[in-house]
């Protein structure tokens, strides 16, 4: 290819949806699907009889009752069995605001039912927990007992303490943030359930009462919560609940409420590079500044663009391009913010990008970047390139979310999962048994937590799936729940509009007593196959081609092919371009071009050194696919 050409085609890249041409990569429609999945197996109380996680039980069915309250529903909230009301409450927020925001999106996918049913599951749950205006029941569990605990929720034996918020334990942290589900979610079901919408604003406006009457932090009043979700502040969430009733309501106190207190609550002050279940100001930014963009910020437009300058600064910090001061990337392009269970945090970022590249590709409105323009498609480019990373599309070439494509995580810390459901083992396993018997196995987790989002990898990329490294391989509610609109989005742009509603995961079996417990693994280790060693005469590469897994599905055999792609040269290659045909499956580790077959080094690898190689993987039955060199500098 000529300057001229890359020339050309750098420049559609950067202004045009040809950056997005990846989106055939990657069925974002069936990530939600199973997304939503995830939703009905962390369901606590009693299931109902449409629930399509099989090898879940009744759970929890005597919760609160000590304390004279039902407290029965809800979500558990990872690996465990606590049901902790601030990240619930935020994982919820983030459901409703899809719904809110990417109604058609979801629809078209055939996927408002499940949203729905997954966000009324929680907010269900807050309205029972919600027993006076100044009374909200904030938790249901001892975190400390139910960690020394390895048991399936259907036979819990640890104690189900509940603890709650009053004036004189509050919380407003944790009641702010229930608020803004509340009033999110009231939003999202206004157009089918006018009446539900109407109860979940009633409770939505006494929380916020609550919260900013009576203040304080949560884990202060429950002291039980600090050793698992410690909370910075409460001012971000003040804001947050006010800016989603506004919404709800268009009621001026709330938008003068978040101008009033831009400076004393630290929305117009703070500039973050951290959006999550404990650091809202990045989504108050954003949330406020559409009503600048909608032209509806009246005597307000003067702060109101304060908190956009905040939202602009996160954005830059994503995308690098925020004059040093950006967000850290690992060498594969993954957002990194802390060692345990980074991907949350990726995948909080990534939705709330592409919520505001909406916005402003709405209003045709550009961001101004310290380090030059940048256009709406360039937001959500970057959006997809973290949900792309979640997928498959990083250095180990592994899917984070379980139960997506044929290489995923099979060694979840998550007690359900790696315990034979009682459908199958029907007599209780006891807390010590837990450990000894099922959490130190080798094998995989016998039930596939399909749309469990791990906590993925380190700061360079590594992951190890072993279900003892929590830190990795745990999934939460908050790292799961923003997947449901950033995916729905992204399945938008590929034109596919269809139905989702696959069959039933399909439960546990318990094997013959005659054979000891084999792994329930995706795939298998393929017989032993040659590797193929491909020299092109006069290039600066070689390939090596071999077959590292293979599983039959029906009538059709599928290989896992792995490609070793070596400079064997005396000098750094760069602007390698390949061209792979023949290709019927997924590929990883490269990145599409937007020509036809053609792909480039991934954006962690700018050079290939002498000597040095790099690895991509492929899936497809049938005959390998031809791959070649098309250009190189």
């Amino acid at each position: 290819m000529g300057i001229s050409s890359r020339s050309q085609v750098i420049a559609v890249l950067l202004v045009g949806l040809l950056a997005l041409e990846a989106v055939a990569n990657f069925d974002y429609g069936d990530a939600m699907d199973k997304t939503l999945l995830f939703f009905e197996a962390q369901r606590s109380g009693k299931l109902p009889p449409n629930q399509r996680v099989k090898w879940r039980g009744d759970s929890g069915l005597k919760d609160g009752f000590l304390q004279g309250v039902n407290l029965v529903g809800g979500y558990y909230d990872a690996g465990d069995h606590v049901k902790f009301g601030l990240p619930m409450a935020y994982s919820l927020t983030m459901l409703a605001w899809s719904v809110v925001d990417f109604t058609k999106e979801i629809a078209d996918l055939n996927q408002m039912g499940n949203t729905l049913a997954a966000i009324k599951w929680g907010t269900n749950y807050f309205i029972k927990a919600h027993t006076q205006p100044n009374v909200l029941w904030a938790q249901v569990g001892d975190g400390e007992s139910d960690h020394y605990c390895w048991e399936r929720a259907e036979d819990m034996t640890t104690p189900r303490t509940a603890y709650k918020l009053d004036p004189s334990h509050p919380g407003s942290d944790l009641a702010g943030e229930a608020a803004a589900a509340l009033a999110a979610a009231a939003l999202a079901f206004k157009p089918y359930d006018s009446s539900y919408s109407t109860l979940l604003l009633v409770h939505a406006k006494q929380l916020f009462s609550f919260a900013d009457t009576f203040r304080g932090l949560y884990d202060d009043s429950i002291p039980n919560a600090q050793a698992f979700y410690t909370s910075s502040g409460y001012s971000d969430e003040l804001l947050w609940a006010a800016a989603w009733l506004y919404r709800a309501t268009y009621d001026e106190y709330y938008l003068k409420y978040v101008v009033d207190n831009a400076v004393s609550l630290g929305g117009t002050g703070w500039a973050v590079r951290e959006f999550s279940w404990d650091n809202k100001y990045a989504g108050v930014q954003i949330l406020l500044t559409k009503i600048l963009l909608d032209g509806a910020g009246g005597s307000y437009t003067s702060t109101l663009k304060q908190y956009q300058a905040k939202a602009d600064y996160f954005t830059c910090a994503c995308l690098q391009k925020n004059d040093g001061y950006n967000v850290a990337l690992t060498t594969g392009g993954l957002i990194y913010v802390r060692e345990w269970n980074n991907l949350q945090y990726a995948s909080s970022a990534a939705f709330l990008l592409a919520m505001y590249s909406d916005y402003l590709s709405e209003k045709k409105a550009v961001l101004t970047c310290p380090e030059g323009q940048v256009q709406p498609s360039d937001v959500l480019s970057f959006a997809k390139s973290q949900a792309d990373y979640i997928l498959g599309q990083n250095p180990k070439a592994i899917s984070y979310l379980v139960g997506y494509g044929q290489n995923y995580p099979t060694h979840i810390h998550h007690r359900g999962a790696s315990i034979a459901p009682i459908s199958v083992q029907h007599a209780p396993v006891s807390c010590i048994e837990g450990f000894e018997t099922w959490y130190h196995r080798p094998q995989a987790n016998p039930n596939i937590i399909h749309g469990a989002l791990v906590g993925g990898p380190s700061k360079t990329d590594d992951f190890s799936d072993d279900r003892s490294n929590y830190e990795q391989t745990e999934p939460t509610l908050s790292g799961s729940a923003p997947l449901v609109g950033l995916f729905c989005k992204l399945q938008s742009l590929s034109g596919y509009h269809g139905s989702y509603h696959h069959r039933s995961p399909t439960p546990y079996q318990k094997p013959p007593a005659s054979h000891h417990l084999q792994p329930s693994t995706p795939y298998h280790k393929a017989p032993e196959s040659p590797n193929l060693y491909h020299k092109v005469p006069g290039a600066p590469v070689t390939f090596l081609h071999s077959i590292i897994s293979t599983w039959t599905i029906g009538p059709t055999t599928y290989y896992k092919h792995k490609v070793v792609v070596k400079n064997t040269s005396q000098k750094p290659i760069t602007e390698l371009k390949l061209i792979v045909e023949n290709l019927s499956g997924s590929l990883w580790g490269l990145s599409p071009c937007p020509e036809k077959n053609s792909y480039e080094l991934p954006q962690w690898i700018k050079v290939l050194k002498p000597g040095s190689e790099l690895t991509f993987v492929y899936v497809q039955g049938g005959a390998q696919a031809k791959v070649s060199i098309k250009s190189y500098l």
